[in-house]
């Protein structure tokens, strides 16, 4: 059976974007952004304000788990870190050595650590032997740093440290987000450790996920991107693979999706946050709509949230020309 989860994007995927795209039914479970964990023990708000699913359960509102995911270099400091996130109700502990994000690699964290699988194994062990053992603990890296000579010791260093899963992102962090990903290393991997694994990385379509999983022989894959890009991809996926029938979103489902997201910022009072939101994801369906391209330019110098409210909610329900046009 598929597994499909949705990663976590710095900036973008907060529980606004979990609420409504789980809500598909698509997803199995998601992940929070990560909590940067530098050189403080965080107190409870910390971890609401990253994961206010922690007050109903760990899930989100239609019921999948969403854990916690931390990043740091410092293995004590991770585990009681870990230890309070699990006392608040974690239904589990990602742990990221996959961030290409200069400024946290200047840091000692993300993707810098899989210099030295020594890092991984230190820092999930650490993690492992604080949380309780009903708490998995899992981890997400890449291929390597500046090239991919020790993607099976960090794979193996992660599996030695006792997490019970792990997410590859199958690119360098010097690769970044550059096509292609390279899925053959996945499967390699797969023969190489015994925890499970997930495929992350490049899969923007259904026919991208039909390839990754022939390739990689992976069973689990992580969407980013791609998700944001086709807001539905999730149920497409499960669609194919035997899941419930799914009738794709068209254009105007899209838009509305976008007023429910603007909705939900109103706890957020400033305009020009909320219309950055909406333009920042408008920006990636250009790459699953031909539609999104004009309306872009249509709403990119707009900050009025109430304004943009107006227009996404007319384009709904009319076609995008003729919203133009007026």
């Amino acid at each position: 059976m598929t597994h499909l989860v949705l990663a976590p994007m710095e900036g973008l995927v907060d529980w606004r974007v979990r609420q409504l795209l789980s809500a598909t039914g698509g997803f199995d479970h998601c992940v929070t952004e990560f909590i940067r964990v530098s050189q403080n023990l965080f107190p409870a708000h910390v971890f609401y304000r990253y994961c206010p699913e922690l007050m109903t359960g760990g899930k989100t509102a239609s019921g999948q788990p969403v854990l916690v995911q931390l990043m740091g270099h410092d293995p004590q400091l991770m585990a009681e870190n870990a230890v309070v996130a699990a006392q608040l109700g974690a239904p589990g502990i990602d742990i990221n050595f996959g961030c290409p994000s200069k400024t946290v690699n200047r840091h000692e964290a993300g993707a810098s650590l899989l210099k030295c699988p020594d890092n991984l194994f230190h820092i999930i062990r650490a993690v492992r032997r604080a949380v309780p053992a009903d708490i998995p603990v899992s981890a997400k890296i890449r291929l390597g740093y500046a090239d991919k000579e020790l993607f099976l010791d960090n794979a193996r260093a992660v599996e030695a440290g006792g997490a019970q899963h792990i997410t590859v992102h199958a690119r360098t962090k010097m690769e970044g987000y550059k096509p292609p990903a390279h899925w053959e290393y996945l499967a390699r991997i797969r023969e190489e450790i015994s925890i499970t694994m997930t495929a992350n990385g490049e899969i923007w379509t259904v026919e991208d996920f039909i390839r990754c999983r022939d390739i990689s022989g992976c069973s689990s894959f992580m969407l980013g991107r791609g998700a944001i890009a086709t807001p539905d991809l999730a149920r497409k996926i499960k669609d194919r693979t035997g899941g419930p029938a799914w009738k794709t979103w068209q254009w105007p489902d899209i838009l509305q999706l976008m007023v429910t997201y603007l909705d939900l910022m109103v706890d957020t009072d400033n305009d020009e946050h909320k219309a950055g939101r909406i333009k920042q994801w408008m920006a990636l369906l250009r790459r699953g709509y031909a539609e999104a391209d004009d309306f872009f330019a249509l709403i990119r110098r707009i900050t009025d949230a109430n304004m943009l409210r107006q227009i996404l909610s007319d384009a709904a329900q009319h076609p995008p020309k003729q919203i133009a046009a007026e």
